[in-house]
């Protein structure tokens, strides 16, 4: 072989190491630029089981007072006195207003005299009656005479009564001339004056009386919603609250809850037929007047109860054009998306009927740092008191990801570092 063949091929054999020398200086040089392998996202998870629950519905529903009194005049005459101040409580047999009396006083005098006349003419029948009835019995005077002497006994005893009569008609006249309340309770605005002539031909209004403590509120359900809770009822999926534990809250106009609860009363019988709606009575206290009659309010009533309720926080439901939807952890720690039926509300939480088993881990926070079929490191979930606290987050992704930073920055500062020498070679 000659001298140049030889020296091609020695450069051929040193081209070949050198080349593969600087691929292995590569590889560790990018191995070390990459650092260790990223550890798993870490979600926050709560794992279902089934619970006792109160089925709730919101119900719209309207203020009424418990009792109401239209007060009207009994007696034709001339207001003299309105004697109560608008707007007060009064108590059943406060004197509200007064009517003349001078015309019901002259009938009710008048009517005295007429059975003060009557029973006298009766003190006078009987006296005779008694002095005939021996000489009857003699023959002193005759059958007829006695007979005549009973009748005109029992004639004026007959006055006697028709005077009384008068004279209570008289009296309950006078009477209705001081009009008072018939019940206790909230008087409104006075509907006549001083000097207006009332009673003549109909009993004019004269105020109107509400109490308002306890109160009423007239709830409207859908019979459809009705039908349901009996199904479930009938088939075992619900069970009763008892008679008489149904609890009723109310959020008032202004969106805030109203303190005191309520109980209640009665469900109609009959369906509108404009609304087709039932109609629910339920009573409230209301000691400081806060509700008043007309208002609008809706009612929270629990009606039945679910014995195996399957609850998820509202943050950990997804809605989008296809449904509804829940992230999952499955055992090996891998994303797995479900869809859920989650129609109702409770509270902060979804009563979800349908999509979840005891045992699932479902995602509540980390949703945005996953997605199916990931793999994650699944912590229990602390609820909103954590995720609510005063301090504020770590950074933009949450605790859970400034935590992991932590660790990829301890891990990147304990790796070994190319040797110095080395590097100079």
């Amino acid at each position: 072989m000659s001298s140049v063949s030889r020296s091609m091929r020695l450069t051929a054999i040193l081209f070949s190491v050198l080349s593969a020398l600087t691929g292995c200086g590569d590889k560790k040089a990018n191995a070390s630029a990459q650092g260790p392998a990223m550890p798993p996202p870490e979600v926050a998870v709560v794992t279902i089981a089934p619970k006792s629950l109160t089925v709730t519905n919101e119900l719209p529903g309207r203020i009424e007072a418990a009792r109401v009194a239209q007060v009207r005049a009994r007696a034709a005459g001339i207001v003299l006195k309105r004697v109560f101040r608008e707007g007060s409580d009064v108590k059943a047999g406060d004197v509200l207003f007064r009517i003349d009396p001078a015309p019901f006083q002259a009938t009710y005098d008048s009517t005295q005299a007429a059975l003060a006349k009557a029973e006298a003419n009766l003190a006078q029948a009987t006296l005779k009656v008694q002095r005939y009835k021996p000489l009857v019995e003699t023959n002193a005077i005759s059958k007829q005479e006695y007979d005549d002497a009973l009748t005109a006994e029992k004639q004026t005893a007959a006055d006697v009564a028709t005077a009384k009569a008068a004279r209570q008609t008289a009296s309950l006249n006078l009477g209705y001339a001081t009009v008072t309340a018939p019940i206790s309770g909230r008087i409104g605005r006075a509907q006549v004056t001083e000097g207006a002539l009332v009673g003549v031909g109909e009993a004019t209004p004269l105020a109107m009386i509400q109490q308002i403590d306890p109160i009423y509120v007239n709830l409207a359900q859908s019979s459809t919603e009705v039908l349901r809770l009996q199904r479930a009822l009938a088939s075992g999926q619900l069970t009763s609250v008892g008679k008489g534990q149904a609890k009723v809250t109310l959020v008032t106009e202004d969106g805030r809850a109203y303190a005191q609860p309520g109980k209640l009363l009665f469900s109609d019988l009959s369906v509108d037929e404009s609304s087709g709606a039932i109609t629910l009575r339920a009573e409230f206290p209301n000691p400081d007047r806060l509700l008043l009659p007309g208002m609008y309010v809706r009612a929270q009533l629990g009606q039945a109860v679910n014995a195996q309720a399957i609850t998820v926080p509202q943050q950990a439901v997804i809605r989008n054009t296809d449904g509804a939807s829940v992230m999952l952890v499955d055992a090996n720690g891998k994303v797995v998306a479900q869809s859920v039926k989650a129609d109702t509300a409770q509270g902060d939480t979804w009563v979800v009927s349908q999509g979840l088993k005891a045992g699932d881990r479902v995602i509540v926070e980390g949703l945005q740092k996953v997605k199916p079929g990931a793999t994650v490191k699944a912590v229990a979930w602390n609820g909103p008191a954590a995720s609510n606290g005063a301090n504020p987050p770590q950074s933009a992704a949450g605790p859970a990801s400034a935590a992991r930073t932590a660790t990829v920055q301890q891990a990147a500062n304990s790796a070994p570092q190319p040797d110095q020498k080395s590097k100079n070679k």
